[in-house]
């Protein structure tokens, strides 16, 4: 029997005067995970889809090898009737109807005629019980956490006959504990003989899960590799051409005296008297990169979006610009006193997708190029735009590009220039490289470096603990709404970061 599942040769793709895919081939054995990486853009998603039928043959050059099959897939179903199956990162599920109705939709066992209703049930049952998922089937989809969703996707590809399962980038919106146990579940399906394809930009994960890889740049395949016979590095030049040497291109530069001062932030939860941020008092010094580090639900989004008057529930804590008490009652008063807040959740909170690239630079300092009668200066208006688009290199075709067509590092760029144009003296970023690549994440890490030397003072929310050390020039540390450690960033480790963010306290390091 050919050790080969999948074999994709000479794969290539033109969108209007664009080349997706120049030639693509991948090769997948049967029974392994086999990890697709590269950076956004690279064509990772585009040849997933043409394997699942959502390009269907004809619009595409090259040929698939399935099962020793030729295939010519003309849409999904014929995909999945092959048994190939795909999870996008933008989940299927109708939130409305039950575990159950979900996974059976389309493929109901019937009765004569009319859906078997228990043996959905059971059925159900008994695929959530493989997964290790203690789940009421009866559960409507819209109850369920965003990693309950992720898993029963997967339940429902497996309550068809698939062989191949594609994962699109499926941990961007879990939690740690939740990316566990979807390990745990690959490896369990793969122990059965499922095989999977794994999406990822994330490289601990890839080292973690995959047998075998395969890198994606500009189109083309770069090569591929064993899991054990490739490094970290050897995999980060094959995404982005070059040797990256220095994760974070550090610069020195110079800290200046307090700029913000924080006394009492409090914030309760939402339709909760609970405190998610008990306390705090911190500061913030001119040109420096603050980083807030800590577990998923420590407090600090809370805290940051209190300070930005974006908090959506109560809050309470007095501001100090320069030594003079400042009222942030909203983000509107926040931007007046200079403060500008990059959200955690571009898409929702800080783009408009269905807007253009024009539009969502300039949508929160509009009136700046308002003139009589209503007119908008859109000259000035340009020229503002084209500036910030050169200096970030947001790679677009024209300013009126829809938004949420362009890659993720290049929509946080849009974001970043929406901030800039607002001529901030203190920058919030929370989470600013999530669910971007690791050479699109160098770009904006060099970002940050030239605004902290222009005098501007950043304080960063990230979950990763390597770039919490890599960029920032002090550290703060949260647990459970209240600072657990607070260091300056000389000789501090990993160790010491993660002790404080389970609860450990730690004094600043003088």
């Amino acid at each position: 029997m050919n050790d080969y599942l999948l074999q994709m040769k000479n794969i290539t793709k033109n969108f209007v005067g664009v080349r997706a895919l120049n030639k693509v081939s991948l090769k997948v054995k049967r029974g392994e995970i086999h990890a697709l990486c590269g950076e956004n853009g690279a064509g990772k998603s585009t040849l997933m889809k043409i394997l699942s039928g959502i390009y269907p043959y004809g619009t595409y050059n090259g040929e698939i090898i399935f099962n020793g099959e030729n295939l010519m897939i003309s849409n999904i179903k014929d995909a999945e009737e092959k048994g190939i199956a795909i999870i996008h990162q933008e989940l299927a599920l109708i939130k409305e109807l039950s575990v159950a109705e979900n996974i059976f939709i389309g493929n109901e066992p019937n009765k004569n005629g009319v859906m078997d209703f228990n043996e959905v049930y059971v059925r159900t049952l008994k695929l959530l019980k493989e997964l290790g998922l203690n789940i009421n089937p009866y559960t409507k989809i819209k109850d369920l956490g965003i990693g309950q969703q992720q898993m029963i996707e997967i339940a429902k590809a497996l309550s068809r006959k698939t062989d191949l399962l594609i994962l699109d980038e499926p941990t961007a919106p879990l939690t740690d504990p939740e990316v566990e146990i979807l390990m745990n579940i690959l490896r369990r399906m793969k122990n059965n003989g499922m095989t999977c394809i794994y999406i990822s930009h994330k490289l601990d994960e890839v080292f973690q899960i995959a047998d075998n890889v395969t890198v994606l740049r500009d189109g083309n395949t770069v090569g591929s590799a064993d899991i054990k016979e490739i490094n970290e590095e050897e995999i980060i030049r094959m995404m982005v051409g070059r040797e990256i040497t220095d994760l974070f291109p550090r610069r020195e530069h110079n800290v200046g005296q307090v700029i913000l001062k924080g006394v009492g932030f409090n914030a309760y939860g939402i339709h909760t008297d609970k405190k998610v941020v008990n306390d705090i008092n911190f500061t913030l010094r001119e040109g420096e990169i603050l980083g807030i580090a800590g577990l998923i639900g420590a407090g600090r989004t809370e805290l940051v979006s209190s300070v930005f008057g974006s908090y959506p529930s109560r809050h309470e804590g007095k501001l100090y610009l320069n030594g003079r008490l400042i009222q942030v009652n909203s983000p509107k008063d926040a931007i007046k006193n200079g403060i500008f807040m990059v959200p955690e959740d571009r898409k929702r909170q800080g783009l408009v997708g269905s807007m253009s690239v024009k539009k969502n630079i300039t949508l929160a300092t509009i009136n700046k190029y308002n003139k009589s009668f209503g007119e908008v200066d859109e000259i000035a208006e340009s020229e503002d735009i084209k500036k910030y688009v050169d200096r970030l290199e947001i790679k677009v075709s024209s300013f009126d590009d829809l938004v949420n067509k362009l890659s993720g590092g290049n929509q946080q760029k849009v974001v970043l220039a929406k901030a800039l144009l607002a001529e901030p003296k203190i920058l919030i970023l929370d989470e600013p490289t999530r669910g971007i690549d690791v050479g699109a994440k160098y770009e904006i890490y060099k970002i940050m470096f030239d605004l902290v030397e222009e005098g501007i003072s950043i304080i960063m929310v990230s979950s990763e603990i390597p770039e919490i050390l890599g960029i920032s020039d002090r550290i703060i540390v949260m647990h459970e709404g209240e600072i657990t450690g607070e260091f300056e960033n000389n000789n501090v480790t990993q160790e010491m970061i993660m002790r404080s963010a389970i609860g450990g306290v730690s004094k600043i390091d003088k």
